[in-house]
């Protein structure tokens, strides 16, 4: 059972910066491959980036694309998605998963998700 814990959320002003960590339990980490998505309220759960478990392929979405960067440290067993220029529209639950198949983008495919961190951007 792959376990996952996000922290690293909170409240920012527009224009500020946040890293957000997922520590993974109860797998190999480095051969878990790991994404981040947002659920913001009222809106459907919306992929933001992946990385394989090598580290060597990453995707991310065009709306945050030069904004965030996914990264990992498998000696941590803790991947993470760095947010910097956040805007009031990047506000929501960000929400980590992990599968052993890399699935990129697709959420339906990965089998294990994390509670969530809550991030808000004032503006």
């Amino acid at each position: 059972q792959v376990q996952l814990a996000e922290s690293g959320g909170g409240l920012v002003q527009a224009g500020g910066s946040l890293i957000l960590s997922c520590e993974v339990s109860g797998r190999t980490f480095k051969n878990v491959h790991m994404a981040w998505f947002r659920q913001a309220p009222g809106k459907e759960r919306e992929f933001v980036a992946s990385i394989s478990a090598t580290g060597d392929s990453t995707l991310v979405a065009a709306s945050v694309k030069g904004r965030f960067a996914i990264s990992r440290d498998n000696a941590l067993n803790t991947a993470f998605l760095q947010m910097r220029t956040l805007k009031p529209e990047d506000t929501a639950v960000y929400l980590c998963a992990a599968d052993m198949v890399y699935s990129d983008s697709r959420a339906p495919l990965y089998g294990y998700w994390g509670q969530g961190t809550q991030v808000t951007v004032s503006s």
